[in-house]
């Protein structure tokens, strides 16, 4: 069944949704659907109902509420993705497959090895990714749309997530200690909120990774072989959903 997101000053007592914007032409004239025909309605704060097409028109669809199906597609951890930024189009991507995976929230991130040509450039940016990571979000029946937050400077971001459960580092220097040993280590906390701090194409500087370590960050590798900046989001994530989420079912 077709869902779509509608701002909650859209409904009206839980009992009348109107959806507009550009919703309207593709219900009418990409999915042709029909007044009677039944759709899902997310209200962008984690609500969602079962609701049937009453009018539309070019301007609007008019729908009645039928139930509040109680869905809840969202993992039990919340993953927060710290990225540090990448060239060209690549947060594009890094958006839509952390939005698949579950992650609450991505923050780029300028570090020292970030180049950054404009970044004022770079910020009008957040509004193509939030759209993104929307797009992705009706794609993969998520409940809650992940945010994309402004761009930070390292040591913002440092202050930002000392009061997250676990702090993650994907680094490609990193020999000893991987994913699953410091799960093992985690034996017995209770985690519920993951920074993943990922470095961008060119890496840490060492006295990033010693500041990281100051916070008592986990710095982690991913593997023998090099990851790009785009995947290592993408594998540490899924790694940390599988071990401690629900990627992967109960037993």
């Amino acid at each position: 069944m077709h869902k779509f997101f509608v701002p909650e000053n859209n409904i009206i007592n839980n009992n009348i949704v109107t959806i507009t914007g550009d919703d309207v032409k593709h219900i009418y004239k990409v999915l042709r659907l029909k007044i009677g025909d039944k759709i899902n309605i997310n209200n962008c704060i984690g609500e969602e109902f079962l609701a049937e097409i009453k009018s539309i028109d070019k301007k609007a669809v008019i729908c009645n509420i039928i139930e509040n199906t109680n869905t809840n597609n969202e993992s039990n951890i919340k993953i927060h993705l710290y990225q540090g930024l990448p060239k060209a189009t690549k947060m594009e991507l890094i958006t839509q497959k952390a939005t698949e995976l579950g992650v609450m929230s991505v923050t780029p991130v300028i570090t020292e090895r970030v180049i950054v040509k404009n970044e004022l450039s770079e910020s009008k940016k957040i509004d193509r990714w939030n759209k993104i990571a929307l797009e992705a979000c009706k794609q993969s029946k998520r409940t809650v749309i992940p945010k994309i937050k402004n761009i930070v400077k390292f040591n913002e971001f440092l202050d930002e997530v000392k009061n997250f459960d676990l702090v993650v580092v994907p680094y490609e220097n990193e020999k000893n200690q991987g994913v699953k040993n410091m799960i093992v280590n985690l034996k017995g906390r209770k985690i519920n909120t993951i920074a993943i701090m990922v470095g961008p194409e060119g890496g840490f500087e060492e006295e990033e990774i010693k500041q990281l370590k100051d916070i008592g960050a986990y710095i982690v590798t991913l593997g023998p072989r090099i990851l790009r900046t785009e995947t290592a989001g993408f594998v540490c994530s899924s790694l940390l959903m599988y071990e401690l989420g629900d990627i992967g079912g109960e037993i």
